[in-house]
């Protein structure tokens, strides 16, 4: 039986999102949407920090140039975290008013890709119901420039590249399926999506991390597991964990094996006193690193 750690036992967030592990500084980011903040971790020291927006958030991710690229409701900013900062970089989805981020990750190059869906989230922190599939899927490169790759999204989750960087994985939750592509990841050009994978039963699925061996690990919202995929799409071992709703993970700890794990609060019958914790499991394999956006 695996053993799920709470390694912040007294954090709670709304809707925990976005972890990234900065393999350099060993600090773990990750977010609360609805709660509108931003957190940093460094497990060596249990040194914690917290940041407040304005704005709905769906991912911090370190820069190249200093600071933190941020991904907020209509649109991506540079920010600052000495001074508070914030700078509008661009809007991948501006003619989309309806919509806001949802999933983001940077591929090895740098590049930062951008998912939205339509806004589910009331002006209270307050669930909106979804009645149409607007999300698309963006790519940004450093200098600013957009290409859109996907339209017609309901709720974009999932996106990882394989360990040697010629497949690209992104799915659509409404749609229950996770689609691989082929990449070139000279170009940042994806093409020929087909099904990967598709589970029901399980919960729905969410944010997704990769081993170096290509395995992937599947958070399942409203599911209370991590569903761990071989490289061909197939269910390779299912790991119950202690709340509702796991949102998304991510490999980290100093020989990348740790995979921290975020969740969202859950309103049902109060017997998962966990609901909305950060969770760690030590998984005993390596997971691929994240990256910096190159901006």
């Amino acid at each position: 039986m695996t053993e799920i750690q709470t390694p912040l036992p007294d954090l709670r967030c709304q809707l925990g999102e976005g972890p990234f592990w900065d393999q350099h500084s060993q600090t773990l980011y990750w977010v609360d949407i609805i709660g509108k903040a931003a957190f940093a971790w460094k497990p060596a020291q249990n040194d914690l920090q917290k940041w407040t927006f304005a704005s709905l958030i769906s991912a911090i991710v370190p820069r190249a140039a200093g600071g933190f690229l941020v991904a907020l409701h209509r649109e991506l900013a540079f920010f600052d975290p000495v001074s508070g900062n914030l700078t509008p970089f661009v809007a991948p989805d501006a003619d989309h008013s309806e919509n806001r981020s949802n999933e983001a990750r940077v591929d090895p190059m740098g590049r930062f890709w951008h998912g939205t869906m339509q806004n589910n989230i009331g002006p209270n922190g307050e669930a909106v119901a979804i009645t149409q599939h607007s999300g698309t899927l963006n790519r940004v490169d450093a200098n600013g420039k957009m290409t859109r790759f996907c339209e017609n999204i309901g709720i974009s989750n999932t996106l990882l590249w394989s360990p040697d960087g010629t497949r690209m994985y992104f799915g659509d939750t409404l749609a229950n399926r996770m689609d691989v592509y082929d990449f070139d990841m000279a170009s940042g050009m994806a093409s020929n999506p087909r099904l990967f994978c598709s589970v029901e039963g399980r919960g729905g699925m969410d944010g997704s991390a990769i081993d170096q061996d290509g395995f992937i690990w599947n958070a399942r919202y409203g599911g209370s597991c991590i569903i761990r995929f071989n490289p061909d799409g197939e269910i390779d071992r299912i790991i119950d964990v202690p709340v509702t709703n796991p949102t998304s993970c991510v490999f980290g700890g100093p020989d990348m094996t740790t995979l921290y794990i975020t969740s969202a609060a859950d309103d049902t019958d109060g017997t998962k006193p966990l609901e909305g914790a950060l969770l760690a499991i030590e998984t005993g394999v390596a997971g691929a690193p994240c990256h910096a956006f190159a901006g």
